[in-house]
């Protein structure tokens, strides 16, 4: 018999750390001034916050003339910006509720952020669809509630009228799942630091959280129930956004690979982004010790995975369109690749196809700088994949007398750029006053993965 020792994989948490080194330093951004770093990203993206606030307001005051539409492309900025802040939503679910169905430990470090990305995501995208109103202070007509407007009431088989019922449950669920992860960090936060209003407000949202067994017993079996309720929600609502799409006769919209493709490529998007903002806060929250390459490896995996069924579903399109013999669906999918627009479907390709493939290498995977660079790229293809969808596929239709081009505007170019200072200036503000790690979770994994090697007896 013969003994061998193989080594273990290194822990989660780094540092060797104690429970009260975990809750000292995911508190100390909370307790300490924020760095000139923080306020400089702070600043810029407040200001450009400040420039989507100024657009949307020019173009309620004036009209959605302002925008770059026409009587061909209908749908284009506003509605690709609403299905990419959707999708960006998406991982955040998928972290927090699906793996921990599945009891993936790597996940108590990036929960809390992708869960509050979550949150402020479903925020911007709920803004589209209400400045795509033109008139929003009318946005309380979709709500089904007796009224005396008559036989005036919303269409329900609309799918239009879905997204509202779906995306509404999702944040509303999401809130939820946050709040109630956030209950015993709270308590934690309330009782440290200098006694005064910030202590009181944490106290009170900690809902007099005592940190008994009965307490902790009770508080995971609702956290577990909310992340059952959750799961089916990350397949169901960017199923409902696709058929916005799948239930018109439009080519390149009419298929049924649209609610999979939707799904698969939300969460390749979302992951992307949790991503991108965790390989940013460890370095400048200074949480090296706690984001780890144990936890940014599965994410680049995950990664892979969904670029690869993206990939697929990208392929399954163009087999589709020529085996089906329809002359409008394969012009359709010749127009993306040829067509005008076809420098927008190439450099999708390149961004969601090509650079994730990189990820297959170890090597890749552990040179943050390079991941980085990687998931930017997918976040500005996941973008464009979306502009292909609405804007190429409407642009050249069934009749060639209708055909015409778009161009944004600088009213719309400046709405996505505020859609982005309002997400990050919401996460700076969330890094700034609340933990982004959830120091509970991180306790109850510190010994794992802690020992130097393993044991094995060879015959």
């Amino acid at each position: 018999m013969a003994e061998a020792r193989l080594a273990s994989p290194p822990p989660l948490v780094a540092g060797d750390k104690s429970p009260a080194d975990v809750t000292r330093e995911i508190c100390a951004p909370m307790e300490r001034r924020p760095s000139g770093l923080w306020w400089s990203a702070f600043l810029v993206s407040a200001s450009v916050l400040a420039l989507g606030v100024a657009a949307v307001a020019y173009e309620i005051s004036t009209g959605i003339g302002t925008w770059g539409l026409n009587r061909t492309v209908g749908w284009a900025f506003d509605i690709t910006n609403f299905v990419f802040w959707i999708g960006i939503g998406h991982a955040g679910t998928l972290i927090s509720a699906i793996l921990l169905l599945f009891r993936q430990k790597w996940r108590t470090s990036v929960n809390r952020s992708a869960e509050a990305m979550t949150i402020f995501a479903v925020v911007c995208a709920g803004l589209f669809p209400l400045i795509h109103m033109g008139r929003p202070w009318m946005a309380y007509w979709v709500v089904p509630y007796p009224n005396y407007r008559g036989p005036l009431w919303i269409n329900f088989r609309s799918a239009l009228m879905w997204d509202v019922f779906a995306i509404s449950t999702y944040l509303a669920i999401s809130l939820v799942f946050w709040y109630v992860g956030l209950i015993p960090d709270l308590a934690t936060a309330s009782t440290r630091g200098k006694p005064g209003w910030r202590r009181r407000l944490l106290g009170f949202f900690s809902l007099g959280w005592d940190g008994s067994y009965r307490t902790w017993h009770r508080y995971e079996l609702v956290y577990l129930l909310l992340a059952g309720l959750a799961t089916p929600l990350v397949l169901s609502v960017h199923t409902v956004v696709s058929f916005d799409f799948a239930t018109a006769v439009l080519p390149g919209w009419h298929t049924t690979v649209l609610p999979p493709y939707f799904v698969a490529g939300a969460i390749f998007s979302g992951m992307a982004m949790v991503l991108t903002l965790m390989l940013i806060a460890r370095k400048v929250m200074h949480l090296e010790d706690y984001i780890t390459h144990r936890h940014i490896d599965p994410m680049c995996k995950l990664t892979l995975l969904t670029g690869s069924m993206v990939g697929l579903a990208y392929l399954v399109e163009f087999f589709t369109a020529l085996y089906s013999g329809n002359e409008y669906e394969q012009f359709g999918a010749s127009n993306r690749l040829w067509g005008p627009y076809g420098w927008c479907y190439w450099l999708m390709i390149g961004c969601n196809v090509a650079a994730p493939q990189l990820l297959w290498f170890r090597w890749v995977r552990r040179r943050l700088p390079l991941v980085l660079v990687i998931v930017i790229l997918v976040n500005v293809g996941m973008w464009f994949e979306r502009f292909v969808i609405i804007v190429v596929s409407l642009h050249r239709d069934f009749l060639p007398s209708s055909w015409t081009m778009y161009v944004p505007t600088s009213v719309e170019i400046a709405i996505l750029a505020g859609s982005f200072g309002l997400f990050f200036t919401c996460f700076l503000l969330f890094c700034r006053f609340l933990p982004m790690i959830a120091i509970g979770e991180v306790k109850g994994v510190l010994g794992h993965g802690q020992t130097d090697c393993a044991e094995v007896t060879i015959p």
